[in-house]
């Protein structure tokens, strides 16, 4: 086995149990030892998206335990991208609130370095149990990091954000309950294997199974009507946390795929999936579509962009939704670029906030500011790529939606609400620019604080990933195109799994 996969889960669990202990100590090692852990999870995701590349599936059996009766993680290139993605994200949030948004309250790069071991085994694990375990993790530490620094507002929304979850939670575990009682396993690939051959009267529990699912994942996800929580928690998060929030919505999307189009898929038509499918359509663009309103009707850059997760959440299930291989592929691109330009926005909120006189990132106050024309132009190349306007990738990864979409027969219920709620993001921004850097005066330069490099330069890095995807645009397809090819091909994933148990299974089956 290659004890390189699992050290995304190692390595951050150790770190936060490492930073409680010394918590105590100069926040700068604290910050050091927090940055040099990310840097570590960095490296392991780019061997990660090498060693896919090269083996279509990895595994790890914890205790050298066989598959179905062991924990098994699995890496394979969707796994890999996530991993990447949410390296890549949670260095710059650490990076971000090492500037001070850190000392607002305690333990902070602890509880971030064990909301990155949830999410990274959430991305990793092949069974269902222990996507559960996982994404209670990755919630406990969300709880404390969104109440983190304290105030009304953020006990408020936290409130909310635990009760929905909890809900969630319990939902998912009575899944669970009625998935192990009709097909004695939680293994993923050993689910698709019985699913697959299910006698007819197992069927209406699996639906009910597989329904209880899409609710559990749409809360993650923040599909309607489960999406209320959002905009409020996000809005009233510090600017590094509600950035590495960017990548909670994606896996809630990650887990619909994986569950979906290979648990349920195994059995092409399976009416288990077709039901959740089928849902899943119209509700997707419901979400896509409310959204859009909820961007335009914001009233701070903080709501605004939580509105804009949303926005991206509505069209990557509406795409997961139709099945189909290629359009698949292209939501995938999507998914990084609007994971990092929403990240991107709650950073360049606070950044922003901090050198106005007065309203920080409120849309209805007109207030002094200093370093307009370094801001301005940030926020501009911000939201031109936000919008998905040329030439960065949110113009790419939304021309090939389009573009894939056309082949299907439906495919003008999915054009008019992504390019509307396209239409609407840029109005708003323009709103927000216009307002911001147009009209105000600039502040008195006694008044005004110097400009942090260390946060501008750390937004602009992140913009320049975003025109960098756009670049590299060729490579990076190619390789989602694989992805998504692996995901509609289940047998293959069972098959590495499970290895020879499918042939003793076979045998003694005949």
């Amino acid at each position: 086995m290659n004890h390189l996969m699992i050290m995304p889960i190692v390595i951050p669990l150790l770190t936060g149990a490492f930073l409680l202990v010394m918590y105590r100590y100069n926040i700068g090692r604290q910050r050091s030892l927090s940055i040099g852990s990310t840097l570590l999870l960095v490296i392991f995701a780019v061997w990660a998206i090498l060693q896919a590349g090269v083996t279509d599936y990895t595994l790890y059996r914890l205790g050298n335990w066989q598959p179905p009766f062991g924990i098994v993680l699995v890496l394979d290139r969707l796994s890999a991208i996530m991993l990447l993605l949410t390296a890549l994200l949670s260095l710059f949030c650490v990076l971000y609130a090492s500037r001070g948004s850190d000392r607002e309250g305690s333990h902070f790069h602890a509880l971030l370095q064990f909301q990155l071991m949830g999410i990274n085994g959430a991305f990793l694990t092949g069974d269902l149990f222990n996507l559960f375990v996982f994404f209670e993790v990755l919630l406990i530490a969300s709880y404390a990091l969104l109440l983190h620094g304290g105030g009304r507002a953020r006990s408020r929304a936290g409130l909310h954000y635990v009760v929905i979850n909890l809900a969630g939670s319990a939902l998912f575990l009575l899944a669970l309950g009625i998935l192990y009682g009709l097909t004695g396993t939680l293994n993923m690939a050993d689910l698709a294997r019985v699913i697959a051959t299910a006698p007819e009267a197992d069927l209406p529990l699996l639906k009910a199974a597989s329904l209880l699912l899409m609710v559990v994942f749409g809360i993650k996800a923040a599909l309607l009507p489960l999406l209320f929580w959002l905009p409020r928690a996000y809005s009233a998060a510090s600017a590094p946390v509600a950035a590495l929030f960017a990548i909670m919505t994606k896996v809630g999307f990650y887990s619909m795929v994986r569950v979906f189009l290979v648990v349920f898929g195994l059995d092409e038509g399976s009416p288990a999936n077709d039901t959740v499918l089928a849902w899943l359509w119209p509700m997707a663009l419901v979400t896509l579509s409310l959204g859009g309103i909820g961007v335009l009707g914001a009233s701070s850059l903080r709501t605004l962009t939580a509105y804009m997760v949303i926005v991206s959440v509505g069209i990557l299930l509406a795409t997961m939704s139709r099945n189909d291989e290629q359009l698949l592929a292209a939501s995938l691109f999507y998914l990084l670029h609007s994971t990092c330009m929403t990240a991107v926005f709650f950073l360049l909120a606070d950044l922003i906030g901090r050198y106005r006189e007065n309203g920080y990132d409120r849309f209805s106050v007109i207030s002094p500011l200093s370093h307009r024309w370094i801001l301005g132009t940030v926020f501009l190349v911000a939201a031109v790529s936000m919008a998905s306007l040329p030439p960065f990738s949110g113009f790419v990864s939304k021309a090939w939606i389009l573009q894939s979409s056309s082949r299907l027969s439906d495919y003008l219920w999915l054009w008019a609400p992504i390019l509307m709620s396209g239409l609407l993001i840029i109005a708003a921004l323009s709103r927000a620019g216009s307002g911001w850097f147009w009209r105000p005066e600039q502040r008195a330069d006694e008044a005004a604080p110097a400009l942090d490099g260390a946060r501008t330069a750390t937004v602009c890095v992140m913009i320049a990933i975003s025109f960098s995807l756009a670049i590299f645009a060729q490579p990076v397809m190619d390789y989602l195109e694989a992805a998504a090819r692996l995901i509609y091909e289940p047998s293959g994933y069972v098959e590495a799994v499970l290895g020879d148990y499918v042939g003793q299974s076979r045998e003694v089956t005949e």
